[in-house]
């Protein structure tokens, strides 16, 4: 426990006064503080000026990062008949359809990413209690509604990342692991707040994006300047 005090106190006195830095700077900060005994994901929030209470004020979206999240996704797909052969070729973990849906009504849920073809979804909304609260409800919205299996299965596998904004206009997702090299993961933290920001939805006033931050999964957080973030 003490050694676990004093890594995390060494990890707050390097972050002292650190605010609004670039990207490049944050993550060489977070990288060098990052000391956990398995590869720490890197971390981004997202304070946005919406109100997600509002239809027209949500903000959703999916986003590939050009060099993967270092997760291994785990991908369930509702099908039938030759979707769901599609679906096994392409690397899904999980296929059925009312097997598949008894097995997670049990209370099993051994996968990341739900994807369900079209004629799929009166089986599927029967588990939207089930799925809705876990963020796994597939949707049309963000590709995982749609007959084209074979496209969503491997974008999930290949480092695609869904993003959702919660009550309180955070949007945060993992985008990398901290063993990635600084530009990797500069790069995934422009490319995902890139995706954020086409996705401001039509509800929105004033300031959309208010803060950027950045974090490992046991480290402390550090506020990116957002010109940074967002500069090509």
């Amino acid at each position: 426990m003490a050694k676990l005090a004093k890594r995390t106190a060494k990890a707050v006195e390097a972050f002292a006064g650190k605010t609004n830095i670039t990207v490049e700077d944050a993550v060489k900060l977070i990288k060098g503080a990052a000391s956990a005994k398995f590869d720490e994901t890197l971390e981004i929030a997202m304070n946005l000026g919406v109100d997600p209470r509002h239809a027209d004020q949500m903000v959703r979206g999916v986003v590939q990062l050009p060099n993967g999240t270092g997760k291994t996704v785990r991908v369930a797909v509702f099908a039938r008949g030759a979707k769901a052969d599609e679906a096994k070729a392409a690397g899904a973990d999980i296929v059925g359809a009312e097997d598949l849906m008894e097995t997670i009504q049990s209370g099993k849920i051994e996968f990341d990413r739900c994807i369900a073809t079209p004629d799929m979804m009166p089986l599927v909304g029967r588990l939207g209690k089930i799925l809705g609260p876990r963020n796994l409800m597939p949707n049309p919205k963000v590709g995982t509604v749609t007959m084209d299996v074979k496209t969503a299965v491997e974008a999930a596998k290949g480092g695609e990342v869904q993003f959702k904004v919660e009550k309180a206009g955070v949007i945060h997702a993992g985008i990398g692991k901290v063993s990635f090299t600084e530009d990797k993961l500069a790069q995934n933290i422009r490319a995902f707040v890139d995706a954020v920001s086409k996705a401001r939805p039509a509800g929105a006033k004033g300031t959309y994006l208010k803060k950027v931050s950045l974090s490992s999964t046991m480290g402390p957080g550090v506020s990116v300047d957002i010109s940074s973030a967002t500069a090509n």
